[in-house]
């Protein structure tokens, strides 16, 4: 019975409305108290409900995997070519094919299989567990097996683990950005809101995969896994379509036109050898068969698998995990990117950079969580007592935890010795203010014992500050705020200036005002912070509001979140390569704006999320391409934003973390997904998962795809345009009555070994010295452009040219007995008849010898020296040394239908091939006039 069956009677109309019943109902429509279920009742309710899983969380299946790896039409034409082969009896050819077509299945799937057990690892490195009351005793358990009904407890850290509703709290706060999209924290309370509250203001609800900043609560859990918020966004997720990428759509173009090129080659040679000709119909069948194996790259998705995979595993190692194949090459097109600030342009580690104190503004130096640092004033060091008493205010009232993070593999035995990483637990602000008061040399354990704290009115979003009672060292007590710069400054009738409390006068709230405003213009966020050393007897233990009044300002800090080093520098980079970063933030625009300017944004326009959405989309359209800063952004302003780019012809890459990013990365050109902040939902969603957060890695992938498009398109160029010369060699032959001038199953040995090994080497060649200085492709550019395609035209035409007369001299002596042209050219003794035999070896071997010609003609458009890889140095070696066994051996003589060539035949293929590189010199020349493209 599922639950809506077994709470018919009570189930609320829709499933969101838990926040506006009472708890009597919520209990009531659970079955539960506040006791917690029984063990033996929850896993009764496990079995009914299912695990506390996300739908798609448990990735793609291995089956599955597999089988994508036969959607190319490639594949289907190496299959079908096999099937061919093995059915007129060449079942060496079609075992050969068959063996190509299972090893790049499986290479591709390997890969594959590999991203995706990454990705599993990632989210197993982060399995969440719930504190859970069972049988009235609380227990730790995973926090999959959650079930509805359940009474949960959270603290400061804690991911919650499920929906539920609140029952105590205390000074509870949590961070819902991952599903609001808001970047300040929610405090929470207990009671009931109205049935037509947003999401974002559910004070009295916890949600799944949110993080409690401060404070601890306890709440009963009402919907789990698919049933949660943020299941039946990942829900939805699971139904939208994958985007196919440019390359996936053009390489199965690409397939379907080989197959279809093959098919009218084959009639046309057929009927005109059948009508016009007087072939044996076996003849023009195996000729067929030839121009067929001769069309088909066989080794082209074998390539282009092994590149993507070899980009992707260099990514690997930048800290970007690919999560599909082709979109390695995706990257390569990108020309905008939407990235995040906190955390991808930032460090995400606030940091207290200046104090005012005194009257005085004093730099703080130092980044980070390090708490080392020093207090300077002009320049100078300053003693640490003029900045003591705000610093100490900062520290008291603060709710930061300190922790360890274990280090160690064996996390219990870490934990047992004690040994791990200092890890703070809370808000980012006050953890700012507690390293600030660290690099003066405060110990917040000793100063919580020399001031215990009393009581706390805690903040609100609605108070902006926060202030705790404490217990003072002389036997007093004295309060101390902090909050908004000008909600303290309210409060405040008093200042202190170098140890004596003075009146707060108009002139000086206005000097207050300024230097606040002059923070903030600065990308700072500032906190101004205040005490008061008589505390009335009766605000002591349970203070509240009337505390907060005649208080001692104390001063400002002003903290900021910095730009990481290395951004700068890889954000000139993108822009030089024609790629516009555009920074979509929650923040306000003058922090946004700030920090575009320090990491070096083009343009300072900025357009605030409320500005956004009073625009109509035309309006948007027309603007869109001159905005670089989006500020104070919600998740479907990403999505709006993303989809008039994309209207207007650009390749976007979106970044994202939190689950309401989920529907733009999904749908991004490239989705890039943060690694440590971001949800396991997003993650999902993505093609990427950056296992740093950091731009500069978007920056290297980026490169990365550049060099992994140049290299597919070299040998893409470089397989196709060495078939046009097979097919055309085979079709002029053919046409002028040779018959075949070269075999089926050595046209397969040229395509896989001596063509298939080199073209894997260029794989890894190098990149292009002007790779990050082009501006990107255009999205209608593919990779077989208008110049490759004129490529294979003139290069099967140059190649037929060379290559047919060395067939004609040495097929002479076979159409004329007794008489040999060869010999009598060359003085050769009488009699010596080469034939078919010799004449077809030298075809086949003039091919190997002119495609090795062609890849150094390739590269070199690139810039690329004979010797700058390698591999490809070894690779032409091995191609050549094992076609050398295939001409020398017996074995390769009788497999491949060869003649061993003498010395004579060698200077007659080097002639062809020194007119073949001037050919190909001048078309290249000429080409150069008409295209621009590599």
């Amino acid at each position: 019975m599922s639950r809506s069956e077994q709470y018919e009677r009570t189930e609320p109309e829709t499933a969101t409305d838990w926040h506006s019943r009472s708890l009597e109902d919520v209990y009531a429509d659970l079955e539960t108290s506040a006791q917690g279920l029984a063990a033996e009742e929850a896993g009764a309710r496990l079995e009914r409900e299912g695990p506390n899983e996300i739908e798609g969380e448990e990735g793609t299946s291995p089956l599955r995997i597999l089988v994508e790896q036969y959607t190319s039409a490639l594949i289907w034409v190496l299959i079908v070519a096999a099937i061919v082969m093995a059915g007129v009896g060449h079942t060496i050819d079609a075992g050969v094919i068959a063996g190509i077509v299972v090893f790049i299945t499986l290479f591709g799937f390997v890969q594959d299989y590999r991203a995706e057990q990454s990705i599993q690892a990632l989210k197993e490195m982060s399995t969440t567990y719930a504190l859970v009351r069972r049988n009235g005793e609380k227990r730790e358990i995973d926090a999959t097996k959650l079930v509805p009904g359940d009474v949960i407890f959270v603290e400061s850290g804690d991911i919650v683990p499920a929906d539920a509703r609140i029952l105590e709290e205390s000074n509870l706060s949590v961070d819902e950005a991952a599903l609001t999209g808001e970047s300040v924290g929610v405090s929470k309370e207990v009671g009931e809101v109205g049935e037509d509250t947003s999401l974002a203001e559910r004070e009295n609800m916890l949600y799944k995969d949110t993080v409690v900043e401060r404070g601890s609560g306890t709440a009963v859990v009402v919907e789990t896994g698919p049933e949660s918020e943020i299941g039946q966004i990942a829900t939805a997720l699971e139904e939208a379509e994958e985007r196919e990428t440019p390359f996936q759509s053009e390489m199965d173009r690409l397939g379907k036109i080989i197959a279809l090129g093959v098919v009218g080659a084959v009639a046309i040679i057929a009927v005109a050898e059948l009508v016009i000709g007087d072939t044996p119909p076996l003849q023009v069948f195996l000729t067929a068969v030839g121009i067929a194996v001769s069309a088909v790259p066989e080794g082209l998705p074998a390539v282009v698998t092994l590149s993507l995979a070899l980009g992707a595993r260099r990514m690997a190692e930048q800290n970007a995990l690919v999560r599909r194949l082709p979109i390695v090459e995706a990257l390569g097109s990108v020309d905008v990117i939407c990235t995040d600030k906190t955390g991808t342009l930032t460090e995400e580690e606030m940091t207290v950079q200046r104090i005012v104190a005194n009257r005085e503004t004093v730099e703080v130096t130092g980044t980070g969580y390090d708490t080392d640092g020093e207090f300077l004033r002009d320049g100078d060091p300053v003693e640490t007592e003029r900045v003591a008493e705000v610093l100490r205010c900062g520290l008291l009232c603060n709710n930061v935890d300190v922790g360890t993070r274990e280090r160690d593999e064996n996390e219990t035995e870490a934990a047992e010795s004690g040994e791990g990483e200092r890890a703070y637990l809370g808000d980012p602000t006050e953890i700012a203010l507690f390293v600030a008061a660290q690099k003066a040399g405060f110990d917040h354990r000793d100063l919580a014992e020399e001031y215990p704290r009393l009581g706390e009115v805690e903040f609100t979003s609605a108070r902006k500050r926060m202030t705790t009672v404490h217990r003072t060292p002389d036997g007093g007590t004295a309060a101390y705020m902090k909050g908004a710069p000008e909600t303290v400054v309210e409060r405040c009738n008093r200042e202190l200036v170098d140890g004596e409390i003075v009146a707060l006068t108009e002139e000086r709230r206005a000097e207050i005002e300024d230097r606040n405003e002059a923070f903030a213009e600065d990308a700072l966020r500032v906190m101004g912070f205040a005490y008061r050393p008589d505390v009335p007897d009766d605000q002591t233990e349970n203070p509240d509001e009337d505390l907060e009044r005649e208080m001692v300002f104390l001063g400002l800090q002003g903290m900021l979140d910095p730009p990481r080093p290395e951004v700068p520098g890889a954000l000139a980079g993108c822009l030089d390569a024609g790629i516009n970063v555009v920074m979509i933030t929650g923040d306000n625009a003058v922090t946004a704006r700030a920090v575009g300017e320090e990491v070096g944004l083009r343009s300072t326009r900025v357009i605030t999320g409320p500005e956004l959405e009073e625009m109509s989309d035309e309006e948007l359209a027309e603007v869109v391409d001159d905005v670089d800063i989006f500020a104070r952004t919600s998740p479907d302003h990403k999505t709006r934003i993303l989809q008039t780019l994309q209207a207007k012809g650009h390749t976007v890459s979106m970044t994202g973390d939190g689950v309401n990013d989920a529907p733009a990365v999904k749908n991004a050109d490239v989705g890039v997904a943060m690694g440590i902040r971001g949800t396991d939902v997003t993650e999902q969603a993505s093609d990427i998962v950056l296992l740093d957060d950091n731009f500069a890695t978007i920056r290297d992938a980026v490169r990365g795809g550049r060099r992994i498009f140049d290299n597919v398109r070299k040998f893409v160029n470089y397989l196709l345009s060495g078939n046009g010369g097979e097919v055309t060699m085979i079709f002029t032959g053919s046409m002028v009555g040779f018959g075949l001038v070269i075999t089926p199953i050595q046209i397969l040995w040229i395509n896989v070994v001596t063509d298939g090994i080199p073209a894997l080497s260029m794989g890894v060649d190098p990149p292009a010295e002007d790779i990050m200085e082009r501006d990107p492709r255009p999205p209608e550019e593919g990779v077989i452009t208008k110049r490759i395609v004129t490529s294979i035209v003139g290069i099967a035409i140059f190649m037929t040219v060379c290559l047919l007369p060395l067939f004609t001299l040495n097929f002479f002596g076979e159409l004329i007995p007794g008489y040999d042209v060869t010999g009598a050219l060359l003085g050769w003794s009488p009699g010596y008849e080469p034939g078919r035999e010799l004449a077809q070896t030298m075809v086949f071997t003039g091919f190997v010898v002119f495609e090795i010609v062609r890849i150094q003609a390739i590269r070199f458009r690139y810039g690329l020296g004979l010797f700058s890889n390698p591999w490809l140095v070894l690779a032409v070696a091995v191609a050549v040394t094992l076609q050398l066994l295939v001409l020398y051996t017996p074995t390769g003589q009788l497999l491949f239908d060869v003649e061993p060539l003498a010395l004579v035949h060698w200077a007659q293929i080097g002639v062809a091939a020194v007119v073949f590189a001037l050919l190909m010199a001048v078309f290249v020349k000429v080409q150069d006039r008409y295209f621009e493209q590599y």
